[in-house]
Formats: C-alpha cells, sequence, structure tokens
C-alpha cells in the first residue's frame, strides 16, 4: 500500500489527474459504503418488535404527526428555493456567477433536507420499539435507540459525502473546470445547505419547544400529571416534536456544518497552494478523503458500543465514548500517511492541524459533559438551588451557561494559534505562509467533524429514547421500563448537549475559515482591491456592532416565537382540561390532534423572518458598507455568536438534567416544590437549548457563505 502511495504522490502531470480522480472516486465509495450501512442497519431496527397495540397506534400517531409536519413545512422551504434560485440565475446571466451555482444552491437544500427526513423517519419507527426492546433489558434499549441514531449520523456524512463527490467529479472530471471555478460552486450548495438547515431547527425548534412547554406548564405544575400522561392534550405534540426538532432540524443542522467544513477547507487548499510546487488539487482533496477516512471509523466505532444492565450515568456514558474514542483514533493514525504521502513531509504540520481539531472536539464534548450531565458538581448544585424556588434556580441556571463559555473559547483559542502557525510553518522551500496557515484552522474544523457519523449517533438516539419514555408512560408498561427509558433519556440530554457543543465549536472553526474565504474570493474578482480592515476604519467599526448584534436579534426572535407558540398550547390545554370533563378521569381522550395542528401552523409561520434576516443583512451591509464592513460584520457575528450559542446550549441542558436529577428521588423528588421550581427551569431551557442556540452556529456560517456567493455584486454596485 505504502508503495502505491508514494507512486501515486510521485506522479506527473498525468498521473496527478489519475491521482484525484482517484481521491474522489475513493469518496464517492465511502458515501456508498455509508448508506449502504445505513440501509442494512435500518432493516436491523425495523426487525425488532414494536411491543402491544397501544405502543403501536401511540407511536403510529406521532409520526403522522411528524410527517404531516414535514410535508408543510418543506412546501414552505420550496418556496424560498425557487425565489432563491431565481435570483441566483439572475446573477449568473448578468455573469456574476457561473450557471452551475444555481443548482449547487438546490442540491445542498435538498440533501440537507433528505438528511432529516430519513433521520426522523427511522426515529419515529424506533420509539415504540425501544420501549419493547426495554422490556427485555437496559442494553436492549440502547443497541436499538443507538442503531436508530447511527443511521441518522451515517446518513448525514453519507449524503454529504455523496453530495461533494459527485459536484467534484462534474464540474473537475467531466467539465474540466479550474479548481477556483470548482470550489465557488461548492462553497454555494453549501449556502443551499444552510438555509435548508435554519429552516429545519428554527421550524422544528419551535414546534418542539412549544409543545414541550404547554405540556409542561399545564399538565406538570397546574394538573399534576407527569410530562408523558395520556391524559395530557400536548403529549402526542411534546413526542412529535422531538422528532421534527431534535432528529430532522438537527440532521439537516449538522449536514450543512459537515459540508461547510469541507468545503471551506478545499476553497482554501486552493488558495494556499495555487502557484507552489504542490498541485493546489490534492490540497483540496485532502478534506475528502478525511472526511472518507471518518466515514469507515464511525462505521467500526459504532460496534464498541455496548453495556450492562445497570442503570448507572457514567456507565452509559462511557459505553458510548467508547466507540467515539475508536473512531477519533482510527483517524489520528491514518491522517498522518494521507498528508504525508499527498502533500509532502514538508507540509506535516497540517497533519498536527487536523490532530488538533479531534482532541479540540474531544474536549468541547467533555467541558458541555461537565457542566449539563447531572453526575458532576455543577447540574446537581442547581438542582440544590431548585429548593429555595425558581427564581434562584433560574439565576444559578444563567450563571452556570455563562461561565461555560470560558473553558471551550480557551480550547477555540489555542486550536486556531497552534493550527495557525504549525501549518503556516514548512520545511523545505516553503516559507512562511498565511493562507496555509488559514489552510490548517479549516482543516482543524475538518479533523473536528470527522468522526461526525458516529458522534451524531450518540446525539441522535437520545430523541428515540425521550419517545420510548413516552410511549412506555403512556401505554402503561412496568415501572421498570420506564426506569430504563429515562436512564436512557437523561444521558440522551447530556449527549445532546455535548453534541452542540461539538457542532457550535466546528462552527467557530469553519466560520473563520469562510472569512478567509470570503477575503479571498474578494482579491480573486478584483486583484487591485485594496483592503482596509483596521478596527477604527469607520465601515469596519459599524460592521462589527451590527454583527455583534445579529445574533442576539435572532435569539430574540427564535425565543419569542417558542413564547407566542407556547401560549396557544398553553390556552388549548386548559381549555380542554376545562370543557372535556372525562379527561383526567381516563373516561375521554384529548383532542391530540389540535395541539399538533397548533405547533404546526405556529412554527411554519415563526420560522420564515429569522432565515431571511441571515440571508438579507449580508447583502445590505455589503451595499451599504462594502467589503470591509462585511468583513467587519461576520467577525462580530462569530465572536458574539459563539459565545451566546455555547452559554444558550449549556444553561439549557443544565436545567433539563437537574430536573430529571430531582426526579429521580433527590431533592424531594417528583411533586415537590424543588421538582416544581425545577420544572420552570426546565421550561425556561428548552427553547435556550433547542431552538435558539443550536441554531445561532448556522446563523454565523450561513452568513459568511451568504457573503461570499454575493461578493461580485457587493463590488460592482457597494457604496463604500
Amino acid at each position: 500500500m505504502t508503495a502505491i502511495i508514494n507512486w501515486l504522490a510521485d506522479a506527473n502531470a498525468e498521473g496527478v489527474k489519475t491521482y484525484g480522480n482517484l481521491i474522489a472516486i475513493t469518496t464517492l465509495l465511502a458515501a456508498l459504503i455509508a448508506l449502504i450501512y445505513v440501509a442494512v442497519t435500518a432493516k436491523k431496527v425495523l426487525s425488532f418488535p414494536e411491543g402491544s397495540d397501544r405502543m403501536k397506534k401511540i407511536s403510529q400517531s406521532i409520526r403522522s404527526g411528524a410527517n404531516a409536519y414535514l410535508k408543510r413545512q418543506y412546501t414552505v422551504v420550496a418556496v424560498f428555493f425557487l425565489c432563491m434560485f431565481i435570483v441566483l440565475m439572475l446573477m449568473a446571466v448578468l455573469g456574476l456567477l457561473t450557471y452551475f451555482v444555481p443548482f449547487a444552491f438546490v442540491t445542498g437544500g435538498f440533501f440537507s433536507g433528505l438528511s432529516g427526513f430519513i433521520g426522523m423517519k427511522i426515529a419515529t419507527a424506533s420509539n415504540a420499539r425501544t420501549a419493547a426492546a426495554c422490556e427485555s433489558g437496559l442494553n436492549k434499549g440502547l443497541r436499538v435507540a443507538f442503531s436508530a441514531g447511527s443511521v441518522m449520523g451515517l446518513t448525514v456524512v453519507g449524503l454529504g459525502l455523496l453530495d461533494i463527490s459527485l459536484w467534484y467529479i462534474l464540474l473537475k472530471m467531466i467539465f474540466r473546470l479550474p479548481v477556483t471555478e470548482v470550489t465557488a460552486a461548492m462553497i454555494t450548495f453549501g449556502m443551499g445547505a444552510s438555509s435548508m438547515a435554519l429552516f429545519a431547527r428554527v421550524g422544528g425548534g419551535i414546534f418542539t419547544k412549544a409543545a414541550d412547554v404547554g405540556a409542561d406548564l399545564v399538565g406538570k405544575t397546574e394538573v399534576g400529571i407527569p410530562e408523558d400522561d395520556p391524559r395530557n392534550p400536548a403529549a402526542i405534540a411534546d413526542n412529535v416534536g422531538d422528532n421534527v426538532g431534535d432528529v430532522a432540524g438537527m440532521g439537516a443542522d449538522l449536514y450543512e456544518s459537515y459540508v461547510s467544513s469541507v468545503i471551506s477547507a478545499s476553497a482554501l487548499g486552493v488558495t494556499a497552494f495555487t502557484g507552489t510546487s504542490v498541485d493546489a488539487a490534492r490540497a483540496l482533496l485532502i478534506p475528502l478523503a478525511l472526511a472518507a477516512i471518518g466515514v469507515i471509523a464511525s462505521i467500526i466505532g459504532t460496534f464498541f458500543v455496548r453495556t450492562g444492565e445497570s442503570i448507572n450515568q457514567k456507565a452509559l456514558l462511557s459505553a458510548l465514548r467508547k466507540g467515539t474514542y475508536v473512531s477519533a483514533i482510527l483517524i489520528a493514525v491514518t491522517a498522518f500517511p494521507l498528508v504525508w504521502f499527498v502533500l509532502g513531509s514538508d507540509m506535516i504540520g497540517l497533519y498536527f492541524a487536523i490532530l488538533l481539531g479531534l482532541v479540540s472536539g474531544v474536549l468541547i464534548g467533555l467541558s458541555t459533559e461537565y457542566f449539563t450531565s447531572d453526575t458532576y458538581k455543577p447540574t446537581k448544585k442547581l438542582a440544590q438551588s431548585s429548593e429555595t424556588g425558581s427564581a434562584t434556580t433560574i439565576i444559578d441556571g444563567i450563571g452556570l451557561g455563562m461561565l461555560s463559555t470560558a473553558i471551550p473559547i480557551v480550547i477555540v483559542a489555542i486550536c486556531v494559534i497552534c493550527s495557525f502557525y504549525l501549518s503556516g510553518k514548512a520545511a523545505g522551500e516553503f516559507a512562511f505562509s498565511t493562507s496555509r496557515g488559514l489552510y490548517g484552522i479549516a482543516l482543524a474544523a475538518v479533523g473536528m467533524l470527522s468522526t461526525l457519523g458516529i458522534t451524531l449517533a450518540t446525539d441522535a438516539y437520545g430523541p428515540v429514547a425521550d419517545n420510548a419514555g413516552g410511549i412506555a408512560q403512556m401505554a402503561g408498561l412496568d415501572e421498570k421500563v420506564r426506569e430504563r427509558t429515562d436512564a436512557l433519556d437523561s444521558l440522551g440530554n447530556t449527549t445532546a448537549a455535548t453534541g452542540k457543543g461539538f457542532a457550535i465549536g466546528s462552527a467557530a472553526l469553519t466560520a473563520l475559515a469562510l472569512i478567509a474565504s470570503y477575503v479571498e474570493k474578494i482579491e480573486t474578482l478584483d486583484p487591485a482591491f485594496v483592503f482596509n480592515r483596521d478596527i477604527m476604519n469607520p465601515p469596519v467599526l459599524v460592521g462589527l456592532f451590527i454583527g455583534g448584534c445579529l445574533p442576539f436579534v435572532f435569539a430574540a426572535l427564535t425565543m419569542n416565537a417558542v413564547g407566542r407558540a407556547a401560549e396557544s398550547i398553553v390556552r388549548e390545554v386548559r381549555r380542554q382540561f376545562r370543557e372535556i370533563k372525562g379527561i383526567l378521569g381516563g373516561t375521554e381522550d384529548p383532542d391530540y390532534a389540535k395541539c399538533v395542528d397548533l405547533c404546526t401552523q405556529s412554527s411554519l409561520k415563526e420560522m420564515v423572518l429569522p432565515t431571511l434576516i441571515a440571508v438579507i443583512v449580508p447583502v445590505v451591509i455589503g451595499l451599504l458598507l462594502g467589503v470591509n464592513g462585511v468583513i467587519g460584520m461576520l467577525a462580530g457575528a462569530t465572536v458574539t455568536g459563539f459565545l451566546l450559542a455555547i452559554y444558550m446550549s449549556n444553561s439549557g441542558g443544565a436545567w433539563d438534567n437537574a430536573k430529571k436529577y430531582i426526579e429521580a428521588g433527590n431533592f424531594g423528588g417528583k411533586g415537590s416544590d424543588s421538582h416544581k421550581a425545577a420544572v420552570v427551569g426546565d421550561t425556561v431551557g428548552d427553547p435556550f437549548k433547542d431552538t435558539a442556540g443550536p441554531a445561532i452556529n448556522i446563523l454565523i456560517k450561513l452568513l459568511s457563505m451568504v457573503s461570499i456567493v454575493f461578493a461580485a455584486l457587493v463590488l460592482k454596485f457597494g457604496l463604500l
């Protein structure tokens, strides 16, 4: 194998082309392997029994509600994509873009939405199966839920690599376009993926948290019944929301994160090595090859996830970590020969950038776990604060989230500095290169997300376990089953928070790489353009302020949207308890469909404005403040967005697990005053962690991608 790689590395011009083709085909094969794994695993999950007729009926109600929501959401999103396609096509007619760009935009959105759709289909099909498996044992329940999560994880990376490799094969191997035009088109399908992800995250987040807040405020605090009690009119809507928000929304979100990191790294690689003795196409293909290795490593890692029958959070967490760590080690080992033989021994600093990204991802995950898991002091202390009321719970939760931003910032800062200088400095004929240093930062983001297949599997299994617990409650299964599903659900909250921290950390690195790509794009379009990025330059300074404000405005819009939607659910649940007298006695069924419909209407209405802001503001800022103003805006949004996203996600995760810690029998247990205070904290934290927080990381990348795509328009018509 070494001899073959050496031969490829020393190939002549024709050999370089063959070598590039080989990498592209290998990437396509890795995508197909991932999708084959998805098909096989999905078939295995569907072979498990769904349980009793009552369990099947509940699962079918959840499935029908989720399918109906996604159908209506995709109809609304299709209108947006049609309008953007027309705009991009007009720009192509004016010569501001190539004609491939509008089609790349559409495919990015399509595959992003498809990732979420496939993940949601398997999640809604496996929730009752997980509950039934928990009747046999905890390990079996974990295996079913985790297998469903791995379908989501490998779907995202498989479709992501499929999209990237097909566009590379089409543009480079068939149409033989220059690598700069190839990366320009690929950036645009990243913009399509980001747009779809923002719709999915915001819309799904509003749906799920409106239902969750409505079910908690009336069911738990006012009526005093469990969250998933079949007498709660919002119970089905709550379970539907877990799927459309935490599965479909998350799938589209992380698909976007994945392809954005690969594309931005490829674009910077071309810039870094153009005009050197190293073929730029090789640098373009390194991120693709690294992602392909990650697919295989993630598949191998899934086979290491096993646990015993003890309901112990540390043991369960260790079982999931084992698979992630195995995948990370495999990537760390194989990335070294990849860089050595493809780019040469002089460029080995780039390997250390990849390694730094991997390690940083693990450390950010551990930091998030520390602040949100009820096995550690911060969340236990937060649960204890509930003894003095909901006000202290809210205060301590906010403080916890703010404090939790420090460690990820330090980790990302060290990763950026070390990646930049290790990659920029090379041996032999190569002097220090800023563009190569920026390429190293982008490769660190790819390294961080290279284990996404299994990382997302550990995240996506959580909503499946949550639904399983709801079905166990509504179907009246043995209390032991509910204990097992609650253990899996509580762990799912921690892994979900870890996954969000992971995505936010990679978003910061990717956003930095995209800002660099924007600068390179401007230099390519107008080599004579003179930048003035001095912080005291008024357009830059104003851009910084506007960019710093954007994540707050975005978060406010999404939080208020959840509040308005939740109000309608609270009123409806109260109405049903008041008017349908037999609900609490169990003699009449609630009108579940009404709550599902209200959540659907609210989320579809409210998701449009936040997404439009992300698309319109960069263009308006560019036309009014020019290129320097856009750079300031992107820098401001990246810094405040990163901090705000971590703060909101970790506060929300800690509030949720503090409530579950009390429900496990601590500080008074269920029904106590502490529990009621913790429910209020969890209710506040719901839109923090599942709507606004995770959507901000999409926002900061979409701002950069829109800026890159519309750069020619800004140069031509900008006022400054």
